[in-house]
């Protein structure tokens, strides 16, 4: 889950399809191999994670990149969502990289076993994975360092804490998460050493609804309010709406808390009728 992730999915889709239809670049990847890629019009493919656009988070996130690309670059688009459980990743990626999408884009570290085993399958396709490194040539792989946004989040919150009790959720127990986890109760414990932090993760892996179940989300923010934690913080995708729904029904009794959200500009998302 990555807060930059539209912003770089739009900057590789833009290295992508300059605007000479004779120019080329390349989009290095983390290991300093690099894919190269033609002009404007290029068919873009695109696979989000579970639920898929409309998750107000991290696959919206994606979206706006993607769709910025349609706008400036006059790319050709075609996006696709997994089934809820996801174990059709591997199948959509395959669906992409035999239908002439020279470049896709996988939103998500969960992408990984699949997006190796394509893209070793596919040579001439490109392919950019966003939260995981995955070591093939033909893929450029998009990580963040998540802590440190989060170690931000974590003295904002313990700042703003009255109660001296904050909270963390978690999408799904996984060690991409932890980092988040991790940086929030630094950034909580130097602001404030002796404030207590509640954390809850919604599923464990294989299990990944966690990022995708508002009513979890909300479920476990309200446990976390009514255990007197007056910010809460997530990092659990779609599941993020349901904590923003706990913090506005906790508030609108009386008892004003806060909720913090991960990977878009979520405050954006405060006065939708859904929450």
């Amino acid at each position: 889950m990555a807060t930059l992730a539209s912003l770089v999915a739009c900057a590789l889709i833009a290295a992508a399809c300059g605007s000479s239809k004779k120019a080329s670049t390349t989009a290095t990847t983390a290991a300093g191999t690099a894919t190269t890629a033609k002009a404007s019009g290029k068919r873009v493919g695109l696979v989000f994670d579970i639920g898929g656009r409309g998750d107000k988070s991290f696959n919206d996130s994606a979206a706006a990149g993607l769709d910025q690309g349609v706008k400036d670059f006059g790319i050709v688009e075609k996006d696709l969502s997994p089934a809820s459980g996801g174990q059709n990743r591997e199948e959509l990626i395959r669906l992409l990289s035999t239908s002439n999408y020279p470049l896709i884009f996988a939103i998500g570290f969960a992408f990984a076993d699949a997006v190796t085993k394509v893209a070793t399958e596919n040579p001439s396709v490109n392919y950019a994975i966003i939260d995981s490194v995955v070591q093939k040539p033909n893929v450029a792989s998009l990580t963040f360092a998540e802590e440190q946004g989060s170690y931000l989040v974590g003295a904002a919150a313990a700042l703003k804490s009255k109660t001296g009790t904050i909270g963390f959720v978690g999408g799904v127990d996984t060690p991409l998460i932890k980092k988040f986890e991790a940086g929030y109760v630094a950034g909580a414990k130097k602001e404030n050493p002796s404030i207590k932090v509640i954390i809850k993760y919604l599923t464990e892996p294989p299990d990944f609804s966690g990022f995708s179940d508002p009513a979890k989300g909300k479920e476990a923010a309200l446990g976390m309010f009514n255990g007197g934690a007056d910010v809460v913080y997530h990092a659990a995708g779609g599941s993020g709406t349901g904590v923003f729904q706990a913090a506005k029904d906790t508030s609108s009794k009386g008892t004003h808390v806060w909720a913090i959200g991960v990977d878009s500009d979520q405050y954006n998302s405060v006065g939708d009728p859904s929450l």
